[in-house]
């Protein structure tokens, strides 16, 4: 009996966690838990399934990753609306990031052609001269991902793709919220022949993931959620690798001289995409004195003309937060900034799961709406006199992926780039920009390493160095 049976038969023994929709509550699927005390096994297995994977040609690698992509490609539909279903993203949104799953998968098959290592030259080393070689990159060994619930299929492919690409096992632990994509995932993986032990996926919450990041067997854990998980994880997992993103808190300058038109539909879709559950969401957004209220203005009636509602409607816009417990939250977040001073100029309204999109103005800095990732649809709109305030309000955050700026002018915009502290800065477009080929990640507290498949990669792969002495 392999580890996946195992498994299964002990799963039956802890029972399944039905998986609700967030808008109307209604049961989208289930999933099996895995118990605590399998872990052992799974790791066993996984830890195994390494040799499976790192043996496999870069060709083969490639045309499974390829097949993989062919088959959510054929796919598609049935998983944007589970991922509307389980997520509460709207189902146009789903679509994208189905379409972005596809994009990863196809990125990593590449990927896996071109992985290699390069030359050294010895000889440039006084001394050297009799010496030549090279260095390889090589697996790092067992891998496990953790993913959230905001992003729940291509956040999923971005673990697996560039992983299986450099030739590692995983064990994947999806958010409990939203598990039901990434399920759909693994199959697919399963089903284009990736081995059954190299690739695994079990499903619980905190004490599995403890119990798994804990593993002297495991390699590297890669992450992707909030800083109270992620400082979990460093403290439990001793000696081997980390790669986190933890969240931001994105700024957008929006200059004078810019399209204010252009400015405010980027920063509109950029604040309420996915109701603001987005770790690069537009949540601060400074305008230039002179153009403030012409840019409030369109931003508010853009705001206001946003559909919200049941995510499988193609006319919605916007759709229900993960759950009422976390449209609740950031409803008291928004009483404690409106409490302090802050105005709302359109919003602040809760229907069950459903938070409007709201946008704030004179939010004081020591309101968690403005110094902690909000992950909803809430932004706040202040002025600035000139580039050197608008730098410091915008470097103000702790944590910081990416950021936003819209000028026509381009020494401006090189020099806003230089000056503010983010992973990304994104010119002429808002903070949620994001392609999936490029490195991603934070400039301050909140990120260790970088995704992008060919970034995930380096991360996931270690040097061996190979040298000849000529006598």
């Amino acid at each position: 009996m392999n580890a996946l049976t195992n498994q299964a038969c002990l799963q039956d023994s802890v029972g399944s966690v039905e998986v609700v929709s967030p808008f109307d509550r209604a049961v989208v699927g289930s999933v099996r838990l895995t118990p605590v005390d399998a872990v052992d096994d799974v790791v066993k297995a996984a830890n195994a399934g390494t040799s499976q994977v790192s043996r496999l040609p870069r060709s083969e690698r490639a045309r499974i990753l390829f097949e993989v992509a062919d088959r959510v490609e054929a796919r598609s539909s049935q998983f944007a609306t589970t991922i509307a279903r389980e997520a509460g993203k709207t189902i146009r949104q789903a679509k994208k990031e189905t379409a972005r799953c596809v994009n990863t998968l196809r990125l990593s098959a590449e990927e896996a052609k071109r992985h290699v290592g390069e030359l050294i030259p010895f000889d440039s080393y006084s001394g050297s001269e009799n010496r030549s070689g090279y260095f390889t990159l090589e697996p790092i060994g067992l891998v496990v991902a953790i993913t959230p619930f905001n992003d729940p299929l291509n956040l999923v492919a971005h673990k697996l793709g560039p992983a299986f690409a450099a030739g590692n096992s995983v064990i994947l632990k999806p958010s409990l919220l939203a598990p039901l994509s990434a399920q759909a995932l693994v199959e697919c993986f399963w089903e284009a022949g990736v081995p059954r032990d190299a690739l695994q996926i079990v499903h619980g919450g905190a004490e599995i993931a403890s119990s798994l990041v804990r593993s002297r067997s495991v390699r590297m854990v890669t992450f992707t959620g909030g800083p109270a998980t992620g400082e979990a994880i460093t403290r439990d997992a001793g000696l081997k690798k980390i790669a986190m993103d933890l969240g931001g808190n994105a700024p957008v300058i929006v200059m004078a001289d810019s399209d204010l038109l252009d400015a405010a539909e980027c920063c509109v879709s950029g604040s309420f995409w996915a109701a603001g559950q987005n770790c690069i969401g537009t949540q601060r957004i400074f305008v230039a004195e002179a153009a403030y209220d012409q840019f409030v203005k369109y931003f508010v009636e853009l705001t206001q003309a946003m559909i919200v509602g049941d995510p499988l409607d193609e006319a919605t816009d916007l759709g229900p937060m993960i759950s009422e417990e976390q449209a609740r939250r950031v409803e008291s977040w928004v009483s404690e900034a409106v409490s302090k001073g802050a105005r709302v100029l359109t919003g602040n309204r809760r229907q069950g799961a459903l938070f409007f999109p709201t946008v704030l103005s004179d939010v004081p800095v020591d309101c968690k709406i403005w110094t902690d990732e909000v992950f909803a649809p809430v932004v706040s709109i202040s002025s600035f006199r000139d580039l050197d305030e608008a730098i410091a309000l915008a470097n103000s955050s702790e944590s910081s992926l990416q950021a936003g700026i819209f000028t026509n002018h381009l020494e401006t915009a090189f020099l806003l780039a230089e000056s503010l502290q983010a992973g990304g800065v994104m010119v002429n477009d808002s903070s949620d920009y994001r392609f999936d080929g490029m490195p991603f990640g934070g400039a301050k507290y909140g990120s260790l390493g970088r995704e992008g498949v060919r970034f995930s990669m380096m991360e996931m792969s270690q040097p061996k160095v190979v040298c000849f002495r000529r006598k």
